[in-house]
């Protein structure tokens, strides 16, 4: 795909990828070799069957090809933007091993723009069971377990306690990676399915548990919505963020267009952000677009990065400074934040996850003038409505334990995605939340 000039992009929340061609994505797709046992799917979370929808791009059937890819996921036009299909469905081409895999991420999207563009097309649903499904959270779970559960002929009552359906896709990802009029179009075609979609309307609050326990299932798809901090002296600092606060303040609050909307934001002109992964990068070119100068934090070596590998490159093309092997220790200043002291980090011996373990530098402090700090170090999932159902257990992390069928330690209970694993991917949290309603219809047969 093309991205747009970084000297047009970083003044403005307009996508940077431009897309592809219809000429370009037939080229792309003929490059497949239609594998008889093609990887691709196993690498995909919602098993689409991709050499199958790209074999259509070849013929110019598009219509086609978005029905073959509705069939598993009604939400490809924000998995073909967000989803790290370098690690999942293109990591897996066979192509892959020796020359470029597929583009099958590109493909995807331009297939998902098109039928909006033509026109889109719903999947067939089943008839009607009777049975009353609640979902809690419209975030990319909750969004495909109802499309999923509706599908099966399920009656599906959708809770989401903000004024907008998406979770994560509105308030956490920025829309120059992923336009809010995407996520419109297909929250919209989950809804046309007859989700009874409530807006404002809080679970353990405004809805009583009893009223959700009241349906014949309930599958909680409420994500990663508490932010962690570093617990570091000055945190409470006016100026200082998680990165969840500042990206919901803007991304669906419109704090970057105040007073004209009266969601305000601290437009800091030295921002610091700290982490590595997705949503720091996220975070840093958002301030970049506010008018900061903006430094990256991040305590192991740049290899070590988990946030993939296009965004880092964008961030930095876009003029993000990145200072690896170093950590944020105090938050300075007295009434005004001042600056972020910082130590240099060494590589010592590897942890779990294959990574080196850092450790402190001694008498390697140093200090970066800042009058915004923002931490972007992870999230967990909220407690305000897991700790109010009776019964149900939760990890040490206060994740929701559930067993391989997605079910919690209540019956008639399931979860998926970021609220079950911590927080992950998108089609990770799509993935299990397909697996979930597929176990909530047997259960139902089963009965």
């Amino acid at each position: 795909m093309h991205d747009r000039s970084v000297e047009e992009r970083v003044r403005d929340f307009t996508e940077v990828d431009a897309g592809c061609t219809l000429d370009e994505a037939k080229v792309e797709s003929e490059r497949c070799i239609q594998c008889k046992k093609p990887l691709c799917i196993k690498g995909c979370p919602v098993n689409i069957d991709i050499p199958a929808f790209i074999r259509e791009i070849a013929a110019g059937d598009i219509r086609k090809a978005a029905v073959i890819i509705k069939e598993q996921n009604m939400l490809p036009a924000i998995c073909g933007r967000v989803c790290p299909q370098e690690v999942q469905c293109e990591g897996q081409c066979i192509l892959g091993r020796k020359a470029k895999p597929i583009a099958i991420g590109m493909l995807e999207r331009f297939v998902a723009d098109w039928e909006r563009q033509h026109g889109m097309v719903l999947p067939q649903k089943k008839p009607a069971t009777g049975r009353r499904v609640a979902v809690v959270g419209a975030g990319p779970a909750g969004l495909t377990a109802s499309a999923e559960l509706a599908r099966m002929g399920h009656n599906v009552t959708l809770f989401e306690s903000l004024h907008a359906a998406g979770g994560v896709l509105m308030y956490g990802i920025p829309a120059f990676r992923l336009p809010k009029e995407i996520v419109k179009a297909e929250v919209d075609a989950v809804l046309s399915l007859g989700v009874d979609l409530r807006l404002n309307h809080l679970v353990g609050r405004s809805v009583p548990i009893q009223e959700l326990l009241n349906f014949d299932a309930v599958f909680l798809g409420t994500g990663a919505g508490l932010p962690y901090f570093m617990g570091l002296p000055g945190e409470n600092l006016p100026g200082v963020y998680s990165a969840n606060e500042f990206l919901t303040r803007v991304n669906l609050m419109h704090a970057d267009r105040f007073p004209v909307f009266d969601t305000p934001v601290k437009r800091g002109s030295r921002v610091v952000v700290a982490g590595g992964g997705n949503v720091a990068m996220d975070a840093a070119r958002v301030a970049r677009r506010l008018g900061a100068k903006v430094t990256l934090v991040y305590r192991r070596r740049e290899e070590d990065l988990p946030a993939r590998i296009a965004e880092i490159a964008r961030a930095k093309e876009e003029g993000v400074e990145f200072i690896c092997c170093a950590n944020p220790v105090r938050i300075l200043g007295d009434q005004v934040m001042t600056g972020v002291e910082c130590v240099r980090m060494e590589m010592c011996a590897m942890d779990a996850s294959g990574r080196p373990e850092p450790a402190h530098k001694e008498g390697s402090e140093f200090v970066i003038d800042a009058d915004i700090f923002i931490a972007a170090i992870g999230q967990g999932p909220n407690p305000l409505l897991i700790g109010e159902i009776p019964g149900l257990k939760r990890s040490k992390r206060g994740n929701v334990i559930v067993d391989n069928d997605f079910r919690t330690s209540q019956r008639k209970i399931y979860a998926g995605g970021d609220v079950a694993t911590g927080a992950a991917t998108v089609i990770l949290a799509m993935g299990a939340a397909k697996s979930a309603a597929q176990a909530i219809d047997r259960m139902f047969r089963q009965e």
